[in-house]
């Protein structure tokens, strides 16, 4: 793995990484790089040459000025809002769960069954076809995603056939249908496995197939999960294409024998990575689902985009497209947000993973697709059910999961469509609430009711901050600033800390208090104890 800055300040890359039976292969920046699928330029001069942004590779001309307006990506303080389910429903898609077993303290099988019905999840995606998890699967109702190691690809691709043949009588005709199979993910991420396993993909999945025909089970789909890494470009969207070394190889193989026999690409995509990476210029609400305004505009087409996650996956249905495989559907095989992460992994949070998994299935149940092709249901795959403790890899890849191994949830999101007509179309708040230091001395405070919270400046973050939040949010963020105006009820005490605070509530509370509503760069945080700068009375809600 490389990982170096140009020559003008331009980032460069040409790192892969693998996540393989449920572990990633590869060091930490290696994972970061690879998982980005759009691709940012930081502030500075970039020369004219081919660089490689983090899953993508773009040509820009060497400008004569700073770069400075270039990005893909709403800029910081973007507004807010959206709309995603582990079961099916009318007009919309479906969201089910990655079920990895790297950890030594997870819940027998049988247990994790119970769990899945429990919640709500009927559909789950394995590493690998463990005969523990598939009899414990047996009429359950949960459908199963089975996969065959990118080890066994070798075999599996072996002219006889014979390999292929001993794995499906194994490991899918002993189970289906009383377990109920619905797919097989041959390999994972073949393009960046450093063992050079592509070759042997497109054989193995032929193979499988024609052991799962011999069977009468030829209706269980076959696919093979691809990273964005197998983009050559992917920003504006409608520029995606392939990487040149793999459209010929493998790519149009792989989608004609997707086409024939009516399966669907798997894409595994974490937005996670590419707004840790360029954190200071990706808006945190594009990443989340929150932005309110489609604000990022491909110039290749007009079409308008208001997330990151559907900007990664129409690069990926334009890099289809321009090899004339616009027909092939796409499942999202892997996405998800870690709720914990090393300091230099910016963003891996509880509440930030609420609100990325919580506004996803918001997202699906609202029905519709991306902005490139609107009519096809969203459906995906989050990435966890369980933290696993034996992951290696930064913090963040122990910390992905819905729940805890005791079956406890890690934040508190809806997981059904019943529970999210619970929560109305407000964004997801997921997570308990925060609870900091109650206001500065100078404050006065009353008792709050129960569930209560208010979001006030941070006074220490600096003056060039707080003004910074305050433009922004009586500004673009649509604050209600009126009683900060000279001559009005919340003019005095006229200080930055004491308007800020105002503009900061009065947006939190507009935005139904979602998660990372109250952050404004650092300048805020959350209360829950009435704050009042004198005789100022802060709103609850509108």
């Amino acid at each position: 793995m490389r990982d170096e800055v140009g020559e003008y300040g331009g980032i460069l890359g040409d790192g892969e990484d693998s996540r393989e039976n449920g572990r990633v292969c590869g060091s930490a920046s290696r994972a970061v790089e690879e998982r980005l699928g759009i691709g940012a330029v930081r502030f500075g001069y970039v020369h004219s040459k081919v660089v490689t942004l983090m899953r993508g590779t773009h040509q820009f001309p060497a400008p004569t000025t700073p770069i400075v307006t270039f990005f893909p990506f709403p800029t910081r303080f973007s507004t807010i809002s959206t709309l995603s389910c582990l079961s099916q429903s009318k007009g919309g898609g479906s969201v089910a769960v990655n079920y990895g077993r790297i950890a030594n303290d997870l819940p027998q099988p049988a247990q994790v069954v119970e769990l899945l019905k429990a919640q709500g999840i009927n559909k789950v995606k394995l590493f690998d076809a463990d005969s523990t998890v598939l009899t414990a699967l047996a009429n359950s109702g949960v459908s199963v995603v089975v996969a065959l190691p990118n080890e066994l690809l070798s075999s599996a691709a072996a002219t006889d056939g014979s390999f292929s043949e001993k794995w499906v009588q194994t490991n899918i005709a002993q189970y289906h249908p009383s377990t109920q199979i619905e797919a097989i993910a041959v390999g994972n991420e073949v393009f960046v496995d450093p063992n050079n396993t592509t070759q042997f993909l497109v054989p193995a999945m032929n193979n499988v197939y024609k052991s799962l025909v011999k069977h009468n089970l030829s209706s269980i789909k076959i696919s093979s999960p691809v990273a964005l890494s197998a983009l050559n470009s992917s920003y504006p969207p409608s520029a995606g294409v392939f990487k040149p070394e793999l459209i010929e190889t493998v790519m149009k193989p792989m989608l004609e024998f997707l086409r024939k026999t009516s399966s669907y690409l798997m894409v595994n995509a974490y937005p996670f990575f590419a707004y840790s990476a360029n954190s200071d210029v990706i808006s945190l609400d594009y990443a989340l689902f929150r932005a309110v305004n489609a604000n990022v505009t491909d110039p290749g087409n007009g079409l308008s985009y208001s997330s990151l996650f559907e900007a990664q996956l129409d690069a990926v249905y334009a890099a289809m497209s321009n090899i004339q495989y616009n027909d092939v559907p796409v499942v999202v095989t892997e996405t998800g947000w870690p709720s914990k992460g090393d300091e230099n992994e910016i963003g891996a949070s509880t509440d930030n993973a609420a609100a990325y998994n919580g506004n996803l299935i918001k997202r699906v149940l609202t029905g519709g697709g991306t902005p490139l092709r609107p009519n096809e249901p969203l459906n995906v795959y989050l990435f966890a059910l369980f933290n696993e403790n034996q992951k290696t890899g930064p913090t963040s890849e122990r910390n992905y999961g819905l729940f805890y191994p005791n079956k406890e949830k890690v934040y508190n999101i809806p997981l059904t469509m019943e529970a999210l007509k619970a929560t109305g179309s407000t964004p997801i708040n997921g997570s308990k609430v925060q609870v900091t230091s109650p206001p500065t001395a100078s404050e006065e405070v009353t008792t709050a009711a129960v569930g209560q919270t208010w979001c006030v400046a941070n006074g220490e973050a600096g003056a060039e901050k707080l003004q910074a939040g305050l433009d922004y949010a009586c500004g673009e963020g649509g604050a209600d600033c009126r009683p900060i105006q000279e001559g009005s009820t919340c003019y005095n005490p006229n200080t930055l800390e004491a308007h800020a605070s105002y503009a900061f509530n009065s947006y939190y509370q507009k935005n139904t208090r979602g998660a990372g509503t109250c952050n404004f760069g650092g300048a805020a945080h959350v209360v829950t104890q009435t704050p009042k700068f004198g005789n100022c009375e802060f709103p609850t809600g509108y």
